[in-house]
């Protein structure tokens, strides 16, 4: 019996020993529990105001290769930008599939040209007839010139101002300005962003125009391919006195391109200008009966969706302009 006692009271300091080291280590554990729950609610937290900041994102709809620079370069990435269309297509030509319309009905806003070569998207958007759909044209601001070629008809302006210098900078200006207005609390943001762009452009041109300033350029004429020139050759006061296309993404006939071989020997044009991503069969028939000096420029709309495409790509034919004016300068002795 006394064994019996001895034992019991063995166990029972044993199963204090033990309740109280349990007690000991649930104490420990809460004290760590409640040092590291503030940092895991913190993270979770930030997982959580970020999730809800990327499902609350604009997306911002663009239709040709120049606006998803211009739209990148004001945004940053405050917002999504989706192109309408995937690269690879030839805007001259391309009719409008269903994957657009699927699209156009993820974006909460659009971006468009809306003057020309573009008008497949405008296509897409009446089929869509979204009311809550928002459409920024880009060009509304800015100074059209005419659109040029044979068969053009009256009234119609150059849709090309993606290639011009001040026509970029007047749009994303105005893109800017709306995306404001949409999204006010990103206001300051995006046209800082867009006065940034625009001081890259400015540096480019003054660049161009201080490689320019030493020579004689009065008087020079200059054919092009096709109608896309206008706006960047009037900054630089060139003038062009032919076009090859009769419309724009038409290629001539057989005796239009005769009358304009004629009319470039009879008015003594210095240069021809055409499509760097196109091809132009007729231009090498041009090149053999003239010996005019042909010099490409980029159209800004072919290959990839890139923010720096139309920075890259403006350089390239501002060094393009340059060499071609030196060229013609040279030539008749303006230099």
């Amino acid at each position: 019996m006394a064994t019996l006692l001895i034992m019991l009271k063995r166990f029972s300091l044993l199963l204090l020993l033990t309740l109280t080291s349990l007690q000991s280590y649930a104490q420990v554990d809460l004290k760590n529990e409640q040092k590291i729950q503030p940092k895991q609610l913190k993270q979770l937290k930030q997982q959580s105001s970020e999730q809800n900041r990327q499902e609350k994102k604009l997306t911002v709809g663009i239709t040709l290769q120049p606006y998803y620079s211009y739209v990148k370069a004001v945004v940053g990435d405050q917002v999504n930008v989706l192109p309408l269309v995937d690269e690879g297509f030839n805007p001259h030509n391309y009719q409008p599939q269903a994957n657009d319309l699927r699209r156009l009905n993820l974006m909460d806003v659009i971006v468009v040209n809306a003057i020309g070569h573009d008008d497949f998207a405008l296509k897409v958007i009446k089929a869509a007839d979204r009311n809550n759909l928002i459409i920024i044209k880009a060009n509304k601001d800015v100074p059209l010139l005419p659109a040029m070629g044979q068969s053009v008809g009256n009234g119609v302006v150059n849709p090309h101002t993606f290639v011009g210098v001040a026509t970029t900078i007047q749009k994303v200006y105005s893109i800017a300005n709306e995306m404001s207005k949409i999204d006010p609390d990103n206001a300051k943001l995006y046209r800082a962003n867009a006065r940034a762009y625009a001081l890259k452009f400015r540096k480019m041109k003054h660049k161009a125009m201080m490689n320019l300033s030493d020579i004689n350029t009065a008087g020079m004429k200059v054919a092009t391919t096709h109608n896309a020139y206008g706006y960047i050759l009037q900054e630089f006061g060139v003038q062009v006195s032919a076009v090859i296309e009769p419309a724009h993404g038409v290629e001539p006939s057989a005796s239009q391109l005769q009358e304009t071989i004629e009319k470039i020997k009879e008015s003594g044009i210095d240069v021809l200008f055409y499509e760097l991503n196109m091809p132009n069969r007729y231009v090498d028939t041009i090149e053999k009966e003239t010996g005019i000096k042909l010099y490409r420029f980029s159209h800004m709309t072919h290959g990839a969706y890139r923010a720096d495409k139309v920075e890259v790509e403006m350089r390239q034919n501002l060094n393009m302009l340059v060499e071609a004016m030196k060229f013609t300068a040279a030539q008749k002795g303006g230099v």
